[in-house]
């Protein structure tokens, strides 16, 4: 079964079931503007505060996306790339792409123009499906993109260099397009980077993206009852595929457009969610707003609330102790997993094993774990080595990078970077990452991509990026930068300079020293984080919450 063919099952079984409901707090004003399965010829009513989708809507929304592609000559094995944030219309799209039998292409929403240009070239993309908050990004790059075709626009107000989304594909006829699949064909392409931050396309199978369903509803026990509130982007594997065990089992799901805890909380009351997925610096928002006096919780109904599960970076042991003691009846769980795994799930923690908070657990349903040396030997238990993993959730290839495939994944074991031990009773513990890229609440920065930024400074004559531990982000970078001699540049000079750069790009941490380099002039990176890891008085610091 592809997991197409579980859309369309869940569409015959629950037709008039809510699969999907898109929450704006932005717009409480508008809580009482909401609908319900409307035609995509109607309006995009984007000024609604609710929007529900039932299974045979979400199917069929699906079917005619796919006979728009295919009107337009989108054939089996063409990349479709899909550029939006969290919204109704995300998963509809995603899963039209599949039953066309093409291959989607979801992409980062923070991606620069530079960076959508890089990322669709790679992958081929032929057509581009994009939201509102992207179309002056589209737009500085439009005439830049040969092999793009086509874009289609989701939203109101649809710019002259696109098409409307929503007329073009609500004219489509919504049976399905009987495109017939295997499931050792491709599927999605997914993007991730190694140490010199250039992303690489990860290419994924129908057969992975059925066996992330599967692992997901094994690990947290999804039944058609619960209802998953799912805040992080859907362009994340792990999103997604935490998504994609309610999917499997017909289960619903509540996307919240919005990180604030007061949000967060009030959705998982009056949704009478019992899944919440979360980050590490939003569990911590939410605690420090509980301690606070902000949000009492005597104010909420959570008593649906069965699980909270939190990942994409290190979970700090404190962090949970300190929830249990306001939600002692929350089972926790973590996942650990790359996008060239199929997402979370390689590695499960388990719910009966909060006595092990800190590790990241056992292999996952269907998974193999080893720890090697440098000759890929497994270790002794208790000695630290690289991680590998081995499973039918591995990626296909890079896509057109045969070399870091044939790096990356050796005799079927996919070669993760991240260095770890076992503990005496099997349980996986990281201790550090192989590569240098660097996660702060949730988002991978990639130190060189900075490094080479700064060095635009006309004043600046060598900078190194490193990541330094935080209670609330798991990780924040800091950059040592090294002055030209005779020169003098200020804390405040550096950091309006790095303003040209995204947000959450932006060093936290600005130290002015010599950057060490050794005989073949790498820099000496273990060195600076021993010497930076406790600060110092030339640190100046200045955090600040992501976007």
């Amino acid at each position: 079964m592809l997991i197409t063919d579980i859309l369309a099952r869940n569409a015959k079984l629950y037709g008039n079931g809510i699969c999907l409901t898109e929450i704006n707090p932005g717009l409480e004003e508008n809580r009482d503007l909401s609908w319900r399965e409307l035609s995509l010829v109607e309006t995009a009513h984007e000024d609604c505060y609710r929007k529900e989708l039932t299974w045979r809507a979400f199917d069929e929304r699906a079917n005619q996306f796919a006979h728009l592609l295919m009107d337009r000559g989108v054939k089996r094995d063409d990349k479709v790339g899909l550029l939006l944030m969290n919204c109704i219309e995300w998963l509809p799209i995603y899963f039209g792409v599949l039953k066309a039998g093409a291959v989607v292409v979801p992409l980062n929403f923070r991606y620069s123009s530079d960076e959508i240009k890089y990322t669709l070239d790679l992958a081929d993309v032929s057509i581009l499906v994009f939201g509102t908050e992207f179309i002056e990004r589209v737009q500085a790059i439009k005439d830049d993109l040969p092999k793009i075709h086509a874009m289609f626009y989701v939203g109101g107000n649809c710019p002259d260099f696109a098409e409307r989304y929503e007329s073009l594909a609500g004219s489509r006829p919504r049976n399905a397009p009987g495109v017939t699949l295997s499931d050792k064909e491709n599927a999605a392409i997914y993007f991730s980077s190694g140490t010199t931050g250039f992303p690489k396309a990860i290419l994924h199978s129908h057969l992975t993206l059925v066996t992330a369903c599967k692992v997901e509803q094994v690990h947290h026990s999804q039944t058609r009852d619960d209802i998953f509130l799912c805040i992080p982007p859907l362009y994340h594997t792990g999103a997604k595929m935490h998504w994609f065990g309610s999917l499997l089992v017909g289960g619903s799901a509540v996307l919240l457009r919005g990180t604030r805890p007061k949000w967060i909380i009030e959705t998982a009351a009056s949704e009478k969610a019992t899944i919440v997925w979360l980050l590490v610096p939003w569990a911590q928002d939410i605690l420090d707003a509980i301690e606070s006096g902000e949000i009492d919780l005597a104010d909420y109904n959570l008593s649906a609330w069965r699980l909270m599960h939190i990942g994409a970076q290190p979970v700090p042991p404190s962090l949970i102790r300190r929830w249990k003691k306001h939600f002692p009846h929350h089972e926790y769980d973590t996942n650990y997993g790359l996008s060239e795994s199929s997402g979370p799930g390689a590695v499960h923690l388990g719910v009966e094993n909060i006595h092990k908070v800190g590790a990241i657990g056992k292999a996952g349903y269907g998974w193999q774990t080893k720890i090697v040396d440098e000759n890929g030997v497994e270790v002794k238990r208790g000695e630290v080595g690289e991680l590998i993993l081995s499973g039918i959730g591995v990626m296909k290839c890079y896509y057109k990078d045969p070399e870091a495939t044939a790096a990356t994944i050796k005799d079927g074991w996919l070669y993760t970077g991240d260095i770890a031990c076992e503990d005496e009773d099997g349980f996986i513990f990281l201790v550090d990452r192989k590569k240098d890229v660097i996660i702060t609440g949730g988002e991978n920065i990639y130190p060189v991509q900075i490094e080479d930024f700064l060095r635009r400074h006309d004043k600046v004559k060598d900078a190194a990026v490193i990541g330094l531990a935080d209670s609330r982000l798991g990780e924040i970078s800091a950059a040592i930068i090294e002055i030209n001699p005779g020169t003098e540049c200020g804390e405040g000079e550096i950091r309006e300079f790095c303003e040209q750069l995204q947000r959450y790009k932006r060093p936290h941490k600005i130290i002015f020293a010599n950057v060490p380099r050794n005989a073949t002039g790498k820099i000496e990176k273990t060195k600076l984080r021993d010497q930076y890891r406790g600060g110092g008085s030339i640190v100046r610091q200045q955090i600040e919450k992501p976007d």
